[in-house]
């Protein structure tokens, strides 16, 4: 019946002092998105990354357009 819809909720960052990110490992493959402060360089894991909708999810819950930068 569809009484009750789940809210799409857009989550924020603090966009002057972090920068999306992608750590990738360059052993296995693993890659886990987060988000990278500009001034410590410590990143900030959000969620693992599988596969290419995994990506496409971080980035529509963030608002993030374009390429995400990857780190190794």
């Amino acid at each position: 019946m569809g009484l009750f819809k789940k809210k799409k909720v857009t989550k924020t960052y603090d966009k002057e002092n972090k920068k999306p990110v992608i750590k990738a490992s360059i052993c296995n493959g693993e890659q886990v998105a987060g988000f990278k402060d500009i001034h410590t360089g410590k990143i900030e894991e959000v969620m693992l990354i599988k596969n290419q909708a995994d990506l496409d999810a971080f980035k529509k819950m963030y608002g993030i357009d374009g390429e995400i930068e990857k780190e190794y």
